[in-house]
């Protein structure tokens, strides 16, 4: 690998800019996470992506708005515009754990240092660049943009928020994933269309005011939904917004939607479709560094580069559609995969790096076994307008085979400096379940599943089946629990047969909607009796843009629009969290009063026997608390960074 220099990163500094010999800059970006030029940190995509069409292209990582504020001048006035992240994760998940407790650490900053990133960090900058330089035009993207695009709860100040549009002052919105969008933007920029002008590119929004005219395309239909304000005097009304937004947000041809926000109207163009193996090749072949700025060499380690700095993303989108989940939202429900010979490249180019030892991290994407699936009819999928393609149950349309996985991990395998690939992101074990999934060819479903136990995985598999109640995993969007004793069954059956000693281990949620404390005690009881004592658990965190935060907010599921009780007291999550640790000493008295209020006997005998010389399958002190608990959506998130207690 040649050597690097410091101009192989796109500029942060003055310096920087004229070591490339720039006097002036078309794009500068700001963002809320520290400069990782790698294709899992989305500022660095965006920034690689600008620079690919001939843009001067600066980047100002975790600006400080606590002095002068001169990291928002240091730069200057960009040609074109200013560009906002407020990075991999919303500011307020990176901020705050489930119980509104700062975090600790930040996994985007060097050190894991917190104090490096405000809350709210995209309106925050974009109120002050417009107070710097009211004429230069700011386009606001990443997750915290494009899941705050219309009317939603914001749990940490606990009341719904307009668009993120409105509190930020921005002049337009990328939602999801940028590429497509922004290219149209700098095409029609490069063409000298006035930014003002540039208001009907697909998977944008505007707020419009008041005397502006709507803009025409005969190729959309419109529908308008309840406005901010009728949204703050009726919760009702709130939720049943969010069908039409969760429908229109999964369609490959989508209806544009208004909203009435005060006098102005906020105005969200349709999605582009799903992003072709070209595309998505094009943007991971861009010439990325893989690393942190030098700036940081002295500052420490980036927890969350660290965790993928050996990892392949291989595709984007995810189509489970979780109630709890906004991977969805932001990245869409269809697939986008990349082509096996641009994995592969990108194999060939971490394994040369100096420092890597044989061991990829991660082979795999939002969720790892959805690698290349697709409608096997085009024009059904045209038409659906459902947000799930495996609940309640998988679509016969979807061509569910596991054989380009198992193709593409042997491929990778193959290359001569790896020595193992594991599979570090989820795998949605209710795929490899023949009984669920019944479309599929059983025998390729184990051959899968016996080629992740037997060469992806260093002594665990973690799998999420989230619950055990059927009516909560239901509105989860997640199948029977069953479905997770006959995976269990298979994973069994294969680790003897390998005699692997392999450990599964799943991750369960507390206090989501419909969640009783009743729910949480079957749950402790059957995944004991299962032979589990659990460690990946956490408190549902409602997050905006999912069914389950509409919920947790209105009481209405916005589908039926029926009453949904939810566990919102301190005093219920607390109690419903507790029985994930029926095994600690002081949690003991406490199950037994609660379950012998609750008449529930026959589960105080199944966790609390006289004489329990239950003993799980190999001991070892839970990884998780409840105030360490990070939301499920942000495990998954375009990072690929599924930390625990790094994060704040």
């Amino acid at each position: 690998m040649q050597e690097l220099k410091l101009s192989n990163w796109l500029p942060t500094t003055n310096k920087e800019v004229k070591i490339r010999g720039w006097e002036a800059l078309d794009v500068i970006l700001f963002s809320g996470d520290a400069y990782v030029d790698h294709p899992s940190f989305g500022p660095a995509v965006i920034g690689r992506i600008l620079e690919s069409y001939g843009l001067r292209v600066a980047i100002v990582p975790q600006p400080n708005v606590n002095d002068n504020l001169q990291d928002f001048v240091k730069l200057g006035a960009p040609r074109l515009f200013f560009g906002i992240t407020g990075g991999c994760m919303d500011p307020m998940i990176s901020n705050y754990n489930a119980n509104k407790k700062r975090r600790d650490k930040d996994a985007y900053t060097p050190n894991g240092d917190i104090g490096f990133r405000p809350d709210y960090a995209t309106t925050v900058y974009s109120k002050i660049l417009k107070e710097k330089w009211p004429n230069v035009p700011i386009l606001i993207g990443g997750i915290e943009a494009s899941l705050r695009r219309v009317t939603h709860y914001d749990y940490w100040s606990d009341k719904l928020m307009p668009t993120i549009l409105e509190s930020s002052k921005a002049d337009m919105l990328v939602y999801g994933m940028g590429e497509q969008p922004l290219r149209e933007v700098v095409r029609l920029l490069q063409k000298g269309v006035p930014f003002s002008s540039i208001n009907t590119i697909k998977q944008t929004a505007v707020l419009l005011n008041k005397e502006a005219k709507v803009p025409k395309n005969s190729n959309w239909e419109d529908v308008e939904i309840a406005s901010h304000e009728a949204c703050l005097t009726n919760k009702k009304t709130f939720a049943s917004n969010f069908k039409v937004i969760e429908q229109e947000s999964n369609k490959l041809y989508a209806r544009r939607i208004f909203q009435k926000v005060g006098e102005k109207t906020l105005m969200i163009n349709p999605p582009y479709p799903t992003m072709t193996e070209k595309e998505i090749d094009a943007s991971f072949d861009l010439p990325y560094t893989r690393l942190p700025h030098p700036k940081y060499n002295k500052r420490g380690p980036i927890p969350a580069f660290e965790m993928i700095k050996f990892s392949i993303n291989v595709h984007r989108g995810c189509f489970g559609g979780c109630s709890f989940c906004t991977i969805s939202a932001h990245q869409g429900k269809f697939i986008a995969s990349r082509s096996q010979e641009s994995v592969l490249r990108e194999v060939d180019t971490v394994a040369n790096m100096p420092d890597f030892k044989g061991y990829l991290s991660d082979i795999g994407g939002p969720s790892a076994n959805m690698y290349k699936m697709q409608g096997k009819i085009q024009s059904i999928c045209d038409k659906c307008v459902a947000p799930s393609c495996i609940s309640p149950v998988i679509c016969s349309n979807l061509d569910t085979s596991h054989k380009p996985l198992t193709k593409l991990y042997q491929a990778v395998d193959s290359h001569p400096k790896v020595k193992k690939s594991f599979i570090g992101s989820g795998i949605r074990h209710d795929m490899l379940v023949p009984e669920f999934n019944k479309n599929a060819d059983a025998k390729e479903l184990d051959d899968y599943t016996e080629e992740v136990m037997t060469k992806h995985v260093s002594g665990r598999l973690k799998v999420a089946p989230e619950h055990t109640s059927d009516p909560v995993l239901k509105l989860m969007r997640k199948p029977s629990f069953s479905y997770f004793h006959k995976f269990k069954e298979r994973f069994d059956k294969i680790n003897i047969k390998k005699n692997l000693k392999l450990q599964l281990i799943p991750y369960f949620i507390s206090n989501h909607p419909a969640c009783e404390a009743e729910d949480m005690a079957n749950l402790a009881a059957e995944t004991k009796d299962m032979g589990f004592q659990l460690e990946q658990v956490q408190g549902f965190t409602p997050t905006p843009m999912t069914v389950a935060t509409v919920i947790y907010y209105s009481g209405y599921h916005p589908y039926t629009l029926k009453k949904v009780k939810t566990p919102k007291t301190r005093k219920e999550k607390d109690e419903q969290h507790r029985f994930f640790f029926w095994y600690k000493k002081e949690n003991k008295d406490w199950i037994r009063n609660t379950l012998n209020k609750l008449g529930r006997q026959d589960l105080l005998k199944v966790l609390l026997p006289e004489n329990d010389k239950w003993r799980k399958n190999k001991p070892g002190k839970p990884k998780h608390t409840f105030d360490d608990a990070v939301p499920f959506n942000q495990r998954k998130n375009k990072a690929k960074f599924r930390s625990k207690k790094r994060r704040r």
